[in-house]
């Protein structure tokens, strides 16, 4: 019986681990964000806006970005939840999006790249 509880102990362990954020890992993700996102110290809104600070704010509200009225209308506060359910079918969470990405569907691709995100304050300075 011993054998058997531990054997689930470690598998459990495992599990959560392979579940764990890795913002390195993360960052390799953002590569194809770069495309049309940019974040740090010198991010500028581009084709999409820029990203530092996303967890905490508002939908539709960096300055100077020219967002769609659905994504201004939208109500959301950007949560890891909230954002990984968008990032997954950004059309399907908010409809009218001009935001063209079709989606990221590897679960541990999106936590990893929440961690990354995570990962810059609204200055875009690094806060871990």
């Amino acid at each position: 019986m011993r054998a058997l509880v531990l054997s689930a102990a470690i598998l459990l362990a495992g599990f959560a681990q392979a579940q764990a954020q890795d913002a390195a890992a993360g960052e390799k993700v953002f590569a194809q964000c770069r495309a049309c996102h940019q974040i740090g110290p010198s991010a500028k809104n581009a084709v999409g806006p820029e990203l530092n600070g996303l967890i905490g704010r508002h939908s539709g509200s960096v300055e100077g970005y020219n967002y769609s009225q659905a994504n201004k209308d939208s109500g959301i506060t950007w949560d890891e939840a909230t954002f990984k359910e968008y990032i997954q079918n950004p059309k399907a969470k908010i409809p009218g999006t001009k935001m063209i990405y079709a989606g990221l569907k590897d679960e541990q691709r999106i936590n990893d790249l929440v961690a990354y995100l995570k990962q810059f304050d609204a200055k875009g300075q690094k806060v871990q």
